[in-house]
């Protein structure tokens, strides 16, 4: 098999993972596998690659779209197995609640009806506030049933999975349109459902899976957690300042394989790395200056800009690697955010909220951890995490939580494989961690834990 096809089966594959919780395989042997790339001294790329055990290569394009496809069962399988934990360690909790619940509102019952005594009226008050606990009940019920949901999604894809190894083996007249299409109504689904479990807490990140090397040592790369179905368009900044042209590529396969893109010029030069995209905007801080703009691609014009009042710039509040990252915007289930500090908080963080429409700010939370001291940063679920560094080893060490306004100290370990990030940011849409990585451009998987309040 030659070169070119052994790396286009390594892109598809992580086309398909990204799309997904799960952005890529753990093991060599789950499926193909980027372990570095490079170029030789001609321009090429230069890839190691880790292929699955008894592969076998062949030509014949049915052989091809059906190997594609079976790939892409076994990553939404593996997403399946991360909801289904999730579930299932929520689900004993769920169910031991529902039995007290309902035995508790049984014993009132029984004390009611046999005695018209005093017990019977201290009773009644806790009754009345069993009353309050009681819509909790059917709540419970929709959980159990979500659980139910996804073991029937880990029935299907399996069964999916053993078809298309059939066919793999067969050959023979194959109806390929409706087994992709059972492929696709599945992923659907799967979306639907892990968008049902909504936030949780961060638990744990993947290992990286590299996407692309290209570009310098620092930038930033990302996709529109609010674009519509099918629009899977990658946005690409390189460096961190006097650069104002930002790359955009027709879809993540296309950003993987191809020069194919096409560029926009922004009115003025961004400073740091802290660029988002949402909602068919970019959202980016004006090189030298606190203020942040909104540009519109769709008309190329400036929709709103906004100085962030009192906010370091020019490198006076910095993350750890420096780059005139002072300001770092980035966006979560619960919208747009700005993390930066200022002289009134003593250069730790403040972290605000902002209008998305009108860039004003919503609401803040000072904490008491130094901007200059962090690495990076990003937001999940209204729940700020950095990390302790951005070279060598590096943990997710500390979180803020804007719904408590408390922090702690914790430890994710993150994999540094470059060792050098000077961007990393959460996409609520693929519930994946973006890097930009010494040049290259990785994902990580993050695994949230559902708290049922």
């Amino acid at each position: 098999m030659e070169s070119e096809e052994s790396l286009l089966n390594v892109f598809v594959l992580l086309l398909f993972g990204s799309l997904l919780t799960v952005v890529g395989p753990s093991a060599p042997e789950e499926g193909w596998q980027v372990y570095s790339s490079a170029q030789d001294p001609d321009g090429r790329c230069v890839c190691t690659v880790v292929a699955p055990q008894n592969t076998v290569c062949s030509r014949d394009a049915r052989t091809k779209q059906l190997r594609l496809l079976l790939d892409k069962v076994q990553n939404m399988s593996q997403s399946i197995e991360v909801l289904d934990r999730r579930t299932q360690r929520d689900l004993q909790f769920v169910e031991k609640m529902e039995v007290q619940l309902k035995g508790l509102e049984t014993k009132f019952q029984q004390v009611e009806d046999g005695h018209e005594s005093n017990w019977a009226k201290q009773y009644q008050s806790i009754k009345a506030k069993m009353e309050e606990l009681r819509p909790l009940i059917p709540v419970l019920e929709a959980y159990k049933a979500d659980a139910l949901l996804v073991r029937q999604f880990k029935e299907e894809a399996a069964n999916v999975t053993e078809l298309l190894g059939s066919l793999q083996e067969q050959l023979g007249g194959v109806d390929y349109q409706e087994v992709h299409s059972r492929v696709l109504d599945l992923e659907e689904r799967l979306r639907a459902c892990m968008q049902r479990l909504a936030c949780g807490k961060l638990t744990g990140i993947s290992e990286p899976v590299t996407i692309k090397t290209s570009g310098s040592r620092f930038g930033s790369w990302m996709t529109d957690p609010l674009a519509a179905a099918g629009d899977n368009r990658v946005w690409y900044m390189d460096g961190y300042h006097n650069n104002r042209f930002v790359r955009e590529y027709p879809s993540m396969y296309d950003f993987m394989t191809t020069d194919n893109f096409t560029s926009h010029r922004l009115p003025h030069p961004w400073s740091g790395t802290g660029q988002v995209v949402y909602n068919g905007s970019i959202y980016f801080n004006k090189f030298q200056s606190h203020t942040i703009i909104k540009f519109d691609f769709s008309t190329s014009l400036i929709s709103r800009s906004r100085q962030l009042d009192f906010a370091g710039y020019n490198n006076m509040y910095h993350y750890a690697w420096g780059g005139h990252s002072d300001i770092d915007l980035m966006v979560d289930e619960g919208g747009l955010w700005a993390v930066y500090a200022t002289n009134q908080n003593a250069g730790n963080i403040v972290l605000s909220q902002l209008n998305p429409n009108t860039l004003q700010i919503v609401r803040s939370w000072t904490t008491n951890h130094p901007k200059r001291s962090a690495g990076e940063a990003f937001m999940i679920c209204g729940m700020l995490y950095v990390t302790n560094g951005y070279s060598g080893g590096t943990k997710v060490y500390y979180a803020y939580s804007t719904n408590s306004s408390t922090y702690e100290y914790i430890d994710i370990p993150l994999t540094n494989k470059y060792s050098h990030l000077s961007m990393l940011d959460y996409n609520p849409r693929d519930r994946a961690l973006y890097a930009w990585n010494n040049g290259h451009q990785v994902l990580y998987n993050v695994t949230l834990h559902h708290i049922i309040q």
